[in-house]
């Protein structure tokens, strides 16, 4: 049985496996490149008030940082530890409910390219960048309006007698 002691004793501190620098730079383009697509995705789906261009440059630095980090916590057991018992908080405000799942899309992202399931980071950020281009645009059959009337006190008098 394995205990903390062993853990921290030299021989595992010592056993740091290098993620060689061809699957570094690979993995680090294409979260760069899925981290882009989550952007365009954002991008074009946004529906709120006002535009951050922050989240989107974000989303893309979110996919990388994940990738990086995950990518050197599976080459030692000490660090994967550490970040196992780290905590992740965000302090900036959510405006938008969709704006979690971009968020979570892009760590989620991040994660499998790490972890060397490169096919499933693609095709799984296509159908979902193509499920939301297609379902968050998508308006209502009826589109309720608001009237605005501007007049006179006796033009008023003559509306409300309808």
């Amino acid at each position: 049985m394995l205990t903390f002691q062993d853990i921290f004793q030299s021989h595992y501190l010592e056993n740091i496996t290098a993620v060689p620098l061809f699957d570094m730079v690979a993995a680090l383009v294409l979260a760069f490149g899925v981290g882009l697509f989550i952007f365009f995705v954002y991008k074009k789906t946004y529906i709120g008030v006002m535009y951050s261009s922050g989240l989107g440059v974000t989303l893309i630095a979110l996919t990388m940082i994940t990738t990086l980090v995950i990518l050197a916590v599976t080459s030692n057991v000490v660090l994967s530890l550490g970040m196992a018992l780290s905590i992740v908080r965000f302090r900036a405000a959510i405006k938008e409910p969709l704006e979690i799942a971009y968020l979570f899309w892009s760590i989620s992202a991040g994660i499998v390219i790490a972890a060397g399931l490169l096919s499933l980071a693609v095709l799984g950020s296509l159908l979902i960048g193509v499920i939301l281009l297609i379902f968050v645009n998508r308006k209502p059959h009826t589109r309720p309006y608001i009237l605005v009337v501007q007049c006179d006190a006796k033009a008023e008098e003559q509306l409300n007698a309808y």
